[in-house]
């Protein structure tokens, strides 16, 4: 999909108005991305409802809304989607079931005949890396911006989570594999969080500017960077792997070096969540 300049609906200044009045649904509002988008919104004033497959936590007093719904099934998507006037979509899983989920997603929003702006969070590269898991993200791009309603799609690198996790399940073996050759740029899941509560309330834009974090570097850079804040002495060992997947990664097909827009280094992120020696 090409990048699309904003989106001119009509009487739209008339329909952000009105939409500011009603909640913003966030689908996977609980996860990594999605409950950060959740805070972004509330301290902006906004109204917000997360959906969620499991039932409110019994405690949270925080202000707002909360639905349980499926999109896997479509179990609870009609009632969550009533009544919104935008929805951030960050829920996601992995293969296929992306493209069914917003495609349920969608119909519920046709059946309660509103007309809410659809943000949707993407990957950087899913129309230039074959991954499996990029292709459904691609299709589900390609559903929001024809699904006739508002729209706007952001397109994000990896997160500083991701890379960090990547380590931290391989902290049992006796070495650490990285992906030989490939290079990522992290980008930090807040400042993501904070473009997508901007686009909501700046309104339908199309498919906007990627969103890359400040520095592309090496992996097994990352991956010695990650092991040293973790305190772990552990040889890493390169791995190349073969296939038309890791030739676009290493070519650099999810990458986007003239959009490094984001501020918090991979470095910073984890010095914020390792605890202080002694």
């Amino acid at each position: 999909m090409e990048h699309r300049e904003p989106v001119e609906f009509d009487d739209a200044a008339n329909t952000g108005r009105r939409d500011a009045d009603r909640p913003v649904l966030v689908t996977g509002g609980t996860g990594t991305l999605g409950r950060r988008v959740v805070r972004r919104l509330s301290a902006k004033g906004r109204a917000v409802r997360v959906l969620s497959r499991r039932p409110r936590p019994a405690g949270d007093r925080e202000p707002y809304d909360w639905a349980t719904g499926d999109l896997s099934t479509g179990e609870g998507i009609d009632a969550a989607v009533e009544g919104v006037g935008a929805i951030v979509h960050c829920a996601t899983t992995i293969g296929r079931g992306d493209v069914a989920a917003t495609r349920r997603l969608v119909d519920a929003v046709r059946r309660s005949g509103g007309g809410p702006h659809l943000v949707h969070i993407s990957i950087v590269g899913v129309d230039r890396v074959p991954f499996v898991y990029y292709r459904a993200k691609l299709a589900t791009e390609r559903i929001v911006a024809g699904a006739g309603l508002p729209w706007s799609i952001l397109r994000a690198t990896q997160f500083h989570d991701l890379i960090a996790r990547i380590v931290d399940a391989q902290r049992r073996l006796p070495v650490t594999l990285a992906l030989g050759g490939v290079r990522f740029q992290p980008v930090d899941a807040g400042e993501v969080a904070d473009r997508l509560a901007a686009l909501v309330v700046g309104g339908p834009a199309g498919r906007v500017p990627d969103m890359g974090g400040p520095q592309v570097r090496d992996h097994r850079e990352l991956t010695r960077t990650t092991l040293r804040a973790r305190g772990r002495r552990r040889p890493v060992l390169p791995l190349r792997l073969p296939g038309a997947v890791f030739r676009a990664y290493r070519e650099g097909g999810h990458l986007t070096p003239d959009h490094a827009v984001g501020r918090v280094t991979y470095d910073e992120y984890l010095a914020a969540r390792t605890p202080p020696a002694g």
